[in-house]
């Protein structure tokens, strides 16, 4: 295969579908070997990828290796560095390229400022600490030689396949049923949003490029100063819903947390919703030539995949 996603989640899906859409061969690798609705085409292949020798078997022959796996949100600290050094020693001496999945947590608060890529590292977070040491560990192996590597970067996601975020089935799925959307933090303030099939994009043109290789890329997003309650407003209006809404703050998230374990774990990152979130994506943009998705079209994508999967009672 000459590209293989570890990871089956949206994100691994929506770069296996980008590369679908270009005629390539694709591989997934989870550790079951098994996916609900996997993608026309694709190889679904089992691997502990904590074992850096199948992750040697697994991805032996691959030009392009994808890393979208994580472990639970509340076992970062104690599983994610190990996984990915692992993914990394298996990789290291092979003409593969590792392109990573990122988010924002290891640049800390920023007050308000547009996020760039040569921002300095400043989390104060667990979770943002563990995101900052596993990537610049990544970057070093780079340097040193061992694999070459990217990274895509994305904001808190959005679109089809029932996704977990912020703007996801917590959301979408009580607006259709006529409730408020579950929403976190203060839903009247810029807050970006990266679409789901645009990070996937983003990572294949990663993939593609050698001038991407040793560093980090922030995917393009539509409308970066956009408000958590205007993307509601704009999801209702293609519903045809009326456009209700509630902010969970710190209080609330804090009492969520003693019965859904990622509310407590995500009661550090509420300064992300405290203040606006922005992020720019310029560079990425001005080097690969790549725009988001047009807001209205990502959403009206979006609609038609949450109408079409009811959710599960």
């Amino acid at each position: 295969m000459n590209h293989v996603i570890l990871g089956t989640g949206a994100i691994g899906r929506a770069v296996a579908e980008e590369l679908i859409k270009r005629g390539e061969s694709v591989c997934m690798v989870n550790r079951s070997g098994k996916m609900v609705e996997a993608p026309t085409g694709v190889e679904i292949k089992a691997a502990d990828l904590y074992d850096q020798a199948q992750v040697k078997e697994v991805t032996r022959g691959a030009k392009v290796v994808y890393q979208s796996s994580q472990p639970d949100y509340a076992t970062w600290q104690e599983k994610f560095p190990p996984l990915q050094k692992s993914i990394i020693d298996g990789l290291t001496g092979s003409d593969a390229k590792l392109v990573l999945v990122e988010n924002l947590y290891m640049y800390g608060e920023t007050h308000g400022k547009p996020m760039t890529e040569d921002m300095p590292h400043n989390a104060h977070t667990k979770k943002g600490k563990v995101r900052s040491e596993i990537s610049k560990a990544a970057f070093e192996a780079h340097r040193a030689g061992k694999v070459k590597v990217t990274s895509a970067r994305g904001a808190d996601f959005f679109g089809e396949w029932g996704l977990p975020s912020s703007m996801g089935e917590r959301a979408f799925y009580p607006l259709l049923k006529n409730k408020p959307a579950q929403l976190v933090g203060r839903i009247d303030i810029p807050h970006t949003h990266t679409y789901i099939k645009d990070f996937g994009k983003a990572l294949v043109i990663l993939g593609e490029r050698d001038e991407a290789d040793g560093q980090a890329w922030h995917v393009p997003n539509d409308l970066p100063n956009m408000t958590q309650s205007e993307m509601i407003r704009m999801f209702a209006e293609e519903a045809g819903v009326e456009p209700k809404m509630s902010g969970m703050g710190r209080m609330m998230m804090w009492i969520g947390g003693f019965f859904i374990p990622e509310a407590k774990e995500s009661l550090e990152m509420m300064y992300e919703f405290e203040q606006p979130f922005i992020v720019d994506s310029s560079n990425f943009e001005k080097m690969f030539g790549m725009k988001a998705t047009p807001m209205r079209e990502a959403i009206k994508a979006t609609v038609a995949w949450y109408k079409s999967h009811p959710e599960k009672e």
